[in-house]
């Protein structure tokens, strides 16, 4: 059995990953212009999905969230939708 259910899954887990790391890369580890250009990248492209596309991932990153053993990773997931734009933001 695939460590992943669809290439979704596993493509979302990488990006998460990838974008987990940066947001919480040290200055030393990261130059901050750089990670700010990436950042701001990722949340364009979400601006480009469908509203279909953009449920779709809200949904698997909920999954992904209740699976996470790790809080603070968890924490992330769950404030990924408003973090990247692709839900209005609730303040």
């Amino acid at each position: 059995m695939p460590a992943y259910p669809s290439l979704t899954h596993a493509l979302a887990e990488a990006l998460v990953g990838a974008l987990w790391f940066i947001e919480g890369s040290e200055d030393e580890q990261m130059d901050p212009d750089d990670a700010v250009k990436v950042l701001e990248g990722v949340t364009h492209l979400f601006s480009q999905l469908s509203a279909e596309q953009r449920q779709e991932l809200i949904d698997l990153l909920r999954v992904m969230a209740e699976a996470e053993p790790d809080l603070a990773r968890r924490e992330f997931l769950e404030g990924f939708p408003e973090g990247f734009g692709l839900v209005e933001d609730a303040s």
